[in-house]
């Protein structure tokens, strides 16, 4: 999931752009669900650029494919030339091949550009059980397949890829992901959507060597929804994205799986369709300020707390680079301080989530409050003189999630925990827009900081944070949306002091 940086300082992940570009060669689906329809989406959804070089026309909806339609293999050599004479491609996701010329045409051009990152998703069944990959071309896409970074069948194709029957259990599955593995080099995306249960772990696969280990699984909740139309067409393109960003398939994973759950477990919204719906693929963003959400709210209610935070001195040192370095200083040992609780809390409310999404969503932001607290220690604070222990707003602040964390109530401490989110991101994007506004001055004390602002992957998080607040909001009771108003909104007040707090320091 996405990870919060505090402080300005990224995942820690971070090898590729803030905007990756991403092509998607793959089918079209007029009705929108699937192929470079839920490729460009997905792509957008997750932060990135999407481009798309089309495959195959496919007349289909819902309920299914009716007919398909290959152009010329050298049309679509041209559409990938023309694309990457002109752009730099950060990565590549193949889907819908179609034929043995196509393959032919991808694998040269891959061969000749070798992109970062790709990759295939070996599209041969659709959802709907329709053959989507002639059989004579089979044999092309196993020799495609070591090209590719990441593989993503489902399980039919998997049993089909390495010439056995569909697996029936979990075991099954990974064992058929580490033969594939084993006879491509690439790492393995092994779903465990098409298995019985109401589980539905995913695993990454890779013998190799590439991974922490050989079999790495997420676990997660089956979704009972009969919208999955396009699901393996989302979840490869969003993995292109994300590791486009990030550089860990691991991570990738972790921050896709809960956004595909989300996609599912909203896509009865969409109202698409009399078959197997679409998913909803921009569920997680921030809802329109002026819709009568929750969230619209509790951004009301914000408005004079993030007033207060610009007018601060502090701030406007940070954007003019003249801040004194003490005063930085004290507010990163307080920051590193304030994330040590901060991660606690978090754990507190992976503990209490009512879904896998949402559980896997906070333990990975606790995970990384750790880290970036670690960061801060050993890039900043282990060579600058800092006195004290934690100052008396950073205790109020502690104590007060703290104590959002004791009332046993999710949806309040959700809000509690939301203006460190959603206050940091906002003033955060402004400041950095200011910094290139002004030609990023050379000799600037705080260009680099400012400069990690931008981070796309604390921008995701808070997305991810405003829509799970707004939805927790929108189901609880009067009494309950009032003490989540009062928790968020001490929170807002809090952020202001923090930041004001280095000059009541000194």
């Amino acid at each position: 999931m996405p990870l919060p940086a505090r402080s300005g300082f990224s995942t820690g992940l971070s090898t590729g752009r803030d905007v990756p570009r991403v092509l998607s060669i793959a089918g079209s689906d007029p009705s929108g669900g699937a192929g470079i329809q839920a490729d460009l989406k997905s792509i957008a959804a997750h932060g990135g650029y999407g481009m798309a070089a089309i495959t195959a026309l496919t007349a289909q909806n819902t309920c299914g494919v009716q007919a398909v339609h290959v152009p010329p293999a050298a049309f679509l050599a041209q559409q990938l030339d023309a694309v990457s004479d002109d752009i730099s491609i950060d990565a590549v996701k193949i889907g819908m091949l179609g034929d043995e010329a196509v393959i032919r045409t991808v694998r040269h051009w891959l061969e000749k550009v070798r992109p970062a990152v790709v990759v295939l998703d070996p599209v041969m069944v659709a959802t709907s059980g329709d053959r989507l990959l002639r059989e004579s071309a089979e044999a092309a896409l196993r020799d495609l397949m070591p090209l590719a970074h990441l593989i993503t069948p489902n399980l039919p194709e998997l049993a089909m890829l390495v010439g056995a029957e569909l697996a029936d259990s979990w075991p099954a599955a990974l064992q058929q992901g580490r033969r594939l593995a084993d006879a491509t080099g690439a790492t393995v995306l092994v779903k465990g959507g098409h298995l019985a249960g109401a589980e539905c772990p995913d695993a990454l696969v890779n013998t190799a060597g590439l991974l922490s280990q050989d079999v790495v699984e997420v676990q997660g909740n089956r979704v009972d929804t009969r919208n999955s139309h396009g699901t393996g067409c989302s979840l490869s393109s969003a993995m292109a994205t994300v590791q486009a960003r990030l550089g860990d398939w691991e991570a990738s994973l972790l921050t896709v799986k809960p956004w595909l759950a989300g996609a599912l477990e909203n896509s009865d919204q969409l109202e698409v369709g009399q078959g197997n719906g679409p998913v909803h693929h921009f569920h997680h963003v921030r809802q329109d300020l002026h819709d009568g959400g929750f969230a619209a709210r509790l951004w009301e209610e914000a408005q004079q707390d993030l007033a207060d935070i610009y007018a601060l001195d502090f701030i406007h040192g940070l954007a003019a680079g003249d801040l004194p370095e003490k005063d930085f200083a004290y507010y990163l040992a307080q920051d590193a301080l304030y994330l040590n609780g901060y991660s606690r809390v978090l754990a507190r409310a992976s503990a209490l989530a009512p879904s896998e999404a949402e559980q896997l969503f906070w333990a990975g932001s606790s995970q990384q409050c750790l880290e970036v607290e670690s960061e801060l220690h050993r890039s900043w604070l282990s060579t600058r003189p800092t006195q004290g222990g934690r100052g008396p707003v950073t205790k109020a602040y502690v104590d007060h999630l703290t104590a959002a964390s004791a009332s046993g109530s999710y949806a309040v401490l959700a809000a509690a925990v939301l203006p460190c989110f959603w206050l940091y991101a906002e003033v955060g994007e402004k400041l950095h827009g200011q910094f290139v506004a002004s030609g990023e001055p050379e000799g600037h004390a705080y260009a680099a900081w400012l400069r990690t602002y931008a981070d796309e992957g604390f921008a995701e998080a808070t997305r991810r944070a405003i829509a799970i607040v707004d939805a927790a909001g929108r189901k609880a009771s009067d009494a309950e949306r009032e003490a989540m108003l009062t928790a968020f909104k001490q929170s807002c007040r809090l952020e202001v002091e923090f930041f004001d707090a280095p000059r009541l320091h000194s």
